[in-house]
């Protein structure tokens, strides 16, 4: 049994730092505040009428995403010579192009007016803000420098021929680029924002894949075992398993009972906990996808995973974590990897494979498509499918970010792989079937700026069905201010310990994301918390996918400096500290209160059970008496509120990633892999699916456009 100790595993920190999520910044300290700083001395007295004459060094400074940007103007003789950002903490893999043009522009246009990066437009506005209050510090005319605003103009009309053009740069759409490519086809790939990766380089490295050699090396827990019981205690009759709308998945139940029937029997002898081996199997992750996305809608209709779609995935999962491998993703050898096996939150079994992430994943990828030779256009927004006579999609047309008109030949074929529409919460409202007033059109996310839902409206002007676009789903542990999956630190979903602000568990933490997201909501303000053991402050970080370290590579000091959790050394430092705002709370846990739900909880995993909300897998025992003795390390509690993360409806595809139009029919020339597709994940997608999704069906979508198209 692991214990959250001194070196707990399966952590997930996240730290990540962004300024292109959709989500509306908020300045929670003074240095926020938007400054304007001379910082020469010899420069105070100025007029409008003698700017001429200005030179020196002055600073300005405004919020950004993640906190104070702050710039510094060199200015000779009233003229703006050199613009340094001295302190920027916006996420460099998302902002690296508006770091680097805007204070380029703001020289050579002289003003702090020009166009905003797309995906980095919150970054971009940051800089020119803060550049402006330096100018006004140094005395510049704000008249003249506004006068000169700038903005890039259209050039002339350009056409491509190509293959395939595949719309999107996530992981869906350079793997789908990559596949064609390694058909033999010419590919394009066009992306609307400034940087590649989407929502790719938002995820957290959870890859779900069904993996008997590496369940082989673990030992199930009893926890496990009662699990898998409780399927084989299940009848077919049992009217909440839905079988009377959804008959197909009867099989796929019948199909697991005789497997897990087999496994005991060929284990009989063996005791959970000591030396039963781990088990998964096909029908077990496809029951866990269709019981983790059977979802009633408030109109009393009911919503499921399309089967056929669902065991394309379970099946195909493995290979294509494999093969992403091979294109030179850092991935953990699965063969007699055990540990590496975890439980993202929300993923419902210990099947999710540690996977690299962030901006090493698109590097790994944007190589392997270069390699392929994959044509790749940034900046360059598809705005609407090309038809022929009979129907057939032959194109797209596109428009680069000033405003140049592209059309995009495709003799084999198009895919979509434009992501969801969580950073549209407008739109996400709009079709909302589920969550009703849960939502909001300004509701946070943990998305890119980019992904606002705009291949399923392109593909739709071309008769596209669409499947579930009523459905999106919250993920429960992102931050209140921000609505992005950063700034906190937490364990494996069986190791988490969730609770209310009176320090009391109030859910099972081991349930699905939608479960857990209404479960928070209903607490003030949507608030929860969530204790972490074992780290020590100073370098409580992690590199990469990892899950037995942090993500984003953010440290728990610079957490707590910035206000963002809470840390003690002690249950009594702890709750100390929690006497202090920390992301806008004040909880003010007591030591006492700490201490009986974290004892209490370490008696459920010792006893493997929960008898107070049946957390089907259970481990994590905090070990206090070893914490409070090594003065290296402590526990931190991270507020945390849920945000929209994934939208699982979209356009309908077919198992070869087809779209089928409003009459059940595919549409020549158009395939869709990714988030943009619906269908697959019914009403709720379990954790670590999506990133097995997108490369699966990425997959296969890049091989079918050439062998079908």
């Amino acid at each position: 049994m692991r214990k959250q100790a001194l070196a707990m595993g399966l952590a997930a920190t996240m730290a990540l730092t962004a300024c292109s999520s959709g989500s509306t910044p908020v300045a929670t300290t003074e240095a926020a505040k938007e400054t304007s700083v001379a910082t020469d001395a010899a420069e105070t007295e100025k007029t409008a009428t003698d700017t001429d004459s200005i030179s020196g060094e002055f600073e300005g400074t405004s919020a950004g995403m993640q906190g104070p940007v702050t710039v510094k103007l060199t200015v000779e003789d009233g003229k703006i010579t050199k613009v340094d950002l001295t302190e920027i903490s916006e996420t460099d893999s998302l902002t690296s192009v508006a770091k680097e043009r805007i204070p380029a522009q703001i020289v050579e246009h002289q003003t702090t007016k020009v166009d905003a990066v797309t995906g980095a437009t919150l970054c971009s506005n940051a800089i020119m803000r803060a550049a402006r209050n330096a100018a006004e510090a140094a005395g510049l005319d704000l008249t003249e420098l506004d006068a000169n605003e700038w903005h890039a103009e259209a050039g002339q009309d350009e056409t491509y021929d190509q293959d395939v053009v595949v719309v999107g740069g996530g992981g869906a759409g350079l793997s789908a680029a990559i596949s064609a490519a390694q058909q033999g086809a010419s590919v394009t790939l066009i992306e609307k924002g400034s940087v590649l990766g989407g929502d790719t380089m938002m995820a957290g490295g959870a890859f779900n894949a069904v993996d008997p050699e590496a369940q082989s090396e673990r030992i199930m827990s009893e926890a496990e075992k009662n699990t898998l019981d409780s399927y084989l205690a299940l009848s077919a009759d049992d009217p909440n398993l839905h079988f009377d709308s959804f008959p197909e998945w009867k099989e796929v139940l019948t199909d697991l009972q005789s497997d897990l029937e087999k496994f005991f029997k060929d284990n009989e002898g063996k005791t959970a906990g000591k030396d039963m081996p781990g088990y998964d199997s096909i029908p077990l992750h496809m029951w866990h996808i269709y019981t983790g996305g059977l979802r009633e809608m408030n109109d009393g209709t009911w919503v499921a995973s399309n089967i056929d779609l669902a065991r394309n995935l379970a099946e195909n999962a493995l290979d294509s974590y494999d093969w992403t491998g091979d294109l030179g993703i850092d991935t953990a050898s699965h063969t007699g990897a055990g540990e590496t096996l975890y439980t993202v939150l929300g993923a419902m079994w210990p099947r999710t494979h540690a996977y690299q992430n962030g901006q090493p994943l698109i590097d790994a990828l944007k190589e392997a498509a270069d390699k392929a030779g994959v044509t790749i256009y940034t900046e360059t927004a598809g705005k609407s499918l090309i038809t022929d006579a009979d129907g057939r999609v032959v194109g797209v047309e596109a428009e680069k970010a000033d405003g140049t008109k592209v059309t995009l030949n495709a003799s084999k074929g198009v895919i979509l792989a434009t992501g969801g529409y969580c950073a549209n919460p407008a739109m996400v409202k709009q079709y909302d079937k589920y969550w009703g007033n849960d939502l909001t059109d300004h509701t946070l996310t943990t998305n890119v700026g980019t992904n606002t839902g705009d291949g399923i409206v392109m593909a739709q002007a071309v008769g596209a069905g669409t499947v579930d676009l009523g459905v999106s789903q919250l993920m429960p542990s992102s931050s209140p201010v921000k609505g992005t999956m950063t700034d906190g630190i937490w364990a494996d979903a069986s190791e988490q310990i969730w609770i209310d602000g009176e320090g009391n568990r109030f859910v099972n933490e081991y349930a699905e994301r939608d479960v857990l997201a209404k479960a928070s909501l209903g607490l003030d303000d949507g608030i929860f918390y969530i204790i972490y053991a074992g780290s020590s402050k100073e370098t409580g970080k992690c590199e990469g996918a990892d899950p037995t370290s942090s993500l984003f590579g953010n440290t728990v000091e610079h957490m707590v400096e910035t206000g963002n959790v809470w840390y003690g050394s002690t249950l009594a430092e702890l709750a100390e500290a929690t006497k202090t705002a920390a992301a806008g709370q004040t909880p003010a846990f007591t030591e006492e209160a700490l201490r009986e739900t974290i004892e209490k909880y370490n008696s459920y995993v010792e006893n493997q059970k929960d008898p107070d909300f049946g957390k089907e897998v259970l481990a994590g025992e905090i070990d206090l008496e070893a914490i409070e003795k090594n003065p290296d390390v402590g526990i931190v509690i991270s507020p945390r509120k849920a945000s929209l993360h994934h939208t699982m409806g979209g356009l309908t595809i077919n198992t070869d990633a087809q779209v089928i139009n409003e009459d059940g029919e595919a549409i020549p020339g158009l395939f869709a892999a990714g988030e943009v597709t619906g269908g697959i994940h019914g009403g709720n997608r379990l954790g670590g699916n999506a990133i097995a999704d997108i490369f699966t069906y990425g997959r296969i979508a890049g091989a079918n456009v050439v062998k079908l198209g």
